[in-house]
């Protein structure tokens, strides 16, 4: 004779609707007085009894039981759209494009309690041939930080991201440094083109493209103070960014720069063409103060001004517009100081680094074709 459950151990039903075996238990009251009642479904009694055992092993865990469809895709999902919530927009937009490009596609519609190491070192690997080792890295961080938000909330034991390690990826595309001819050829070519003062300012401050692109005209002294003590030249400050809050990127980004002659001559130029545009689009002009602007007054973003820079560069003689970005106006401006000896401590001053590391190892470019140092160095050495 089978023996009688006792009253609160549970059951064991087929659920017509479902077509399943439903197997259930109770675990007391919560504090409202509502019943506790813990679920485990199986198309056969051993399998509802199974999952019912690990739905209970997961409650003495201390953890709430995730509903079973909770996929990562909607992992993601919630981390993107509530995980974010003081990130920059754009940051935002960036990370929800890689997401629904890379993550979602491969893994979204994984069950986040099934995701395993194996799927996820899989995934990596499999886009290793096509991603750089820093895009991969990000990759990882998203789903990291996704999974981390999920658990946090009970909807997953562990997060098995974080035990996965980060393959190398596709060697990226170096960057690189304008020689002086390249950079005159490019100056003298920019002379006709909208892009022309803020071409001219890149590559002869090197400021970075976000620290130019919120530049307002109440940051720039065209004039300076020639009867101060000392004296002051003209000059921009590069105080602002299109980064979040409007900072720039570390402490010491924040500067004031001295403008070159050919800056100065190219930014008087430039407002005097901006009043004539000011003047053509009337009551479209948006008013921001802004130095570099659209044909309305508004910001250009960073896809306008690779346009334009890469338009300049396609009437440059031996130069392939494609294989260059703005930002290597700002390497060429240290490759160039470099090469004509100024020391790089002072360098990195006026790029706004916090030490000469990254000047040297990522910004500065050999750009003379021999390296006459050591040779010059041994002659007069050996002079005798």
């Amino acid at each position: 004779m089978t023996k009688r459950r006792s009253r609160g151990d549970g059951g064991l039903h087929w659920d017509d609707k479902r077509q399943r075996w439903i197997a259930t238990a109770s675990l007391g009251y919560d504090p409202s007085g509502k019943r506790i009642v813990k679920r485990g479904s199986g198309k056969t009694k051993t399998e509802a009894k199974n999952k019912l055992k690990e739905v209970l092993r997961d409650h003495e865990d201390g953890l709430a039981i995730a509903p079973t469809g909770y996929t990562v895709e909607k992992a993601v999902t919630d981390w993107l759209t509530y995980g974010l919530t003081e990130v920059d927009a754009a940051t935002v937009a960036n990370y929800t494009n890689l997401c629904g490009k890379h993550v979602i596609p491969a893994l979204g519609a994984r069950k986040l309690r099934d995701l395993s190491a194996d799927d996820v070192d899989r995934w990596l690997t499999s886009k290793a041939p096509e991603l750089s080792t820093r895009t991969l890295r990000l990759l990882h961080s998203l789903l990291n930080r996704s999974i981390r938000r999920a658990m946090a909330r009970d909807k997953v034991k562990r997060n098995v991201v974080e035990l996965c390690s980060i393959p190398k990826g596709r060697e990226g595309r170096p960057s690189k440094a304008l020689t002086l001819a390249q950079a005159e050829a490019v100056l003298n070519a920019a002379e006709d083109s909208r892009l022309h003062a803020y071409i001219v300012v890149a590559l002869l401050t090197g400021a970075r493209t976000e620290e130019l692109r919120p530049l307002t005209w109440d940051h720039v002294d065209l004039d300076g103070s020639p009867d101060a003590v000392p004296v002051i030249p003209p000059h921009i400050a590069v105080w602002r960014s299109v980064r979040a809050g409007g900072e720039t990127k570390t402490r010491k980004s924040r500067r004031t720069l001295a403008l070159p002659g050919r800056c100065v001559a190219a930014l008087v130029e430039h407002r005097e063409q901006q009043a004539h545009q000011r003047k053509a689009a009337g009551a479209r002009w948006k008013e921001q103060g802004l130095v570099f602007t659209s044909d309305v007054g508004t910001a250009l973003d960073a896809a306008n001004v690779r346009l334009y820079f890469r338009r300049v560069l396609g009437e440059v003689k031996g130069m392939a517009p494609e294989e260059w970005t703005p930002r290597e106006l700002r390497h060429s401006f240290v490759s160039l100081l470099s090469d004509s000896g100024v020391p790089l401590e002072e360098i990195s001053r006026l790029v706004g680094h916090s030490g000469t590391a990254v000047t040297e190892e990522v910004y500065r470019k050999q750009i003379r074709p021999v390296v006459q140092t050591g040779a010059v160095a041994m002659d007069r050495i050996f002079e005798g």
